[in-house]
């Protein structure tokens, strides 16, 4: 030890596996990255830090896709999947559904196309050759410390953690200040009925002339005595009986620090029992109400924007950009939630409506290192296409166009920016 630094001695390091593809972060996007990876002929890897794929899907207990029953591809197929499946429905223009079922169909999806799974593990390192290009990761797991090698990457981080490893540049937040938008914490509680707490449900107050079910629900908690940190508290009724609560913001959270990411969670999860303890008191439809599990992951809107070799703007989302590598139509509006709370608690107002917009492979290909690729709410953008952007359905229709390029690059033997558009067969776009 040398003051507050300490030196670690060189150590040689085994290389465990070679792949054609390496897909870090197995959230929506990188699921579907590695699933149109291996589907396109590519020896595929999928490493994810948590005990099970999915990501804010499964382990953020996010229960509802946005922007996905609009888009083609893997998003349709998983659609179709999850209704054998028997799992959600369609509310408005969003799909509700269970994240436990949702594990599994994820994790057998990826088997069943030769995707190679490491669970438990996390990206430590990058390790670009003399042409900065990405030549291997490094990782940590029970398993010790172990380089993997590959043709190319995919940055399916959500945070662009691989990305920043490699010595890419970034933008985090919003212009100026760098602030960015609060965390929420899911929850999933029972003992209640969906009649009972119908006028609390935003479709299903609005479907029986009883209100807003947001203003309903706020002012329900608030006569229970509690104001919850978000003004916009929300219940999505998976089924009857089981429901998904998104009640509580996290402020000035930075989710490349592990101390907030530490703070945000347990004020989060505090906040959420104090909130369904205060309706079980207060009794009428709620005296039987009981939370099953609040998320594992607290739920992150945004982190790094990695440079891409296109940056989707303010001015493409405000006249619906078009571009001829476009390989995903994002009709999500600009969604900021609250950077202020002394301003609001909910939505900040929009400065502009936007219009249904492309968002270009380019935007998807790292700038400064060679060999990776962006896939999720990591790519290349503004603080406010990124507030578009980054929900789940988009991010899957991102994910597939990496994994496809990645595997076309592996078999032409030529670096992912350097696949022609032509080359990735149907477009994704939605």
């Amino acid at each position: 030890l040398k003051g507050d630094w300490f030196a670690e001695d060189a150590r040689e390091i085994p290389v465990v596996a070679d792949y054609d593809v390496i897909v870090c972060g197995g959230g929506p996007a990188g699921f579907a990255a590695a699933l149109a990876s291996a589907r396109s002929g590519a020896k595929t890897a999928l490493i994810e830090v948590h005990g099970c794929v999915g990501g804010i899907w499964t382990a953020g207990m996010l229960s509802w896709i946005l922007d996905g029953l609009n888009k083609p591809g893997i998003m349709a197929e998983l659609i179709v999947r999850l209704k054998e499946q028997g799992n959600g429905k369609k509310v408005n223009s969003a799909w509700v559904y269970h994240p436990e079922p949702m594990k599994l169909l994820l994790e057998d999806m990826l088997v069943e196309a030769g995707v190679n799974l490491r669970l438990f593990t996390r990206i430590v390192g990058a390790v670009p050759d003399e042409k900065n290009r990405l030549a291997a990761v490094v990782t940590e797991s029970k398993s010790g410390r172990e380089v993997w090698t590959a043709k190319s990457f995919i940055d399916a981080t959500g945070d662009g953690d691989l990305a920043a490893q490699a010595g890419c540049g970034f933008d985090f937040g919003r212009p100026g200040d760098g602030i960015t938008q609060p965390m929420s914490l899911m929850v999933l509680f029972h003992g209640v009925t969906t009649d009972g707490i119908a006028p609390f449900v935003n479709h299903l107050a609005e479907a029986r002339n009883l209100g807003r079910g947001k203003a309903n629900f706020l002012a329900e908690l608030r006569s229970a005595g509690i104001d919850p940190s978000y003004g916009g508290p929300s219940i999505f009724e998976i089924h009857d009986g089981l429901y998904a609560m998104m009640a509580n913001h996290q402020y000035n959270v930075s989710a490349i620090n592990a101390d907030d990411m530490t703070r945000a969670t347990l004020e989060g999860r505090r906040e959420n029992h104090a909130m369904i303890n205060a309706l079980r008191k207060k009794g009428g439809p709620w005296k039987n109400v009981e939370i099953i599990s609040t998320a594992e992951q607290i739920g992150t809107r945004e982190a790094r924007r990695i440079h891409g070799r296109y940056s989707v703007s303010d001015e493409d989302i405000k006249t619906g950009a078009r571009f001829d590598d476009g390989i995903c139509r994002v009709h999500f509006g600009i969604d900021v939630h609250s950077t202020d709370p002394g301003k609001t608690k909910a939505i900040e107002s929009k400065p502009f409506k936007s219009k249904p917009y492309d968002i270009p492979l380019r935007s998807l290909m790292a700038k400064d290192v060679d060999g990776l690729v962006l896939a999720g709410r990591c790519i290349s953008g503004g603080f406010l296409a990124h507030s578009s952007y980054r929900v789940t359905g988009n991010s899957v229709a991102m994910g597939e166009a990496a994994g496809v390029a990645c595997a076309v690059a592996a078999r032409e033997k030529v670096l992912p920016h350097e696949v022609p558009f032509s080359a990735l067969g149907a477009k994704t776009v939605g």
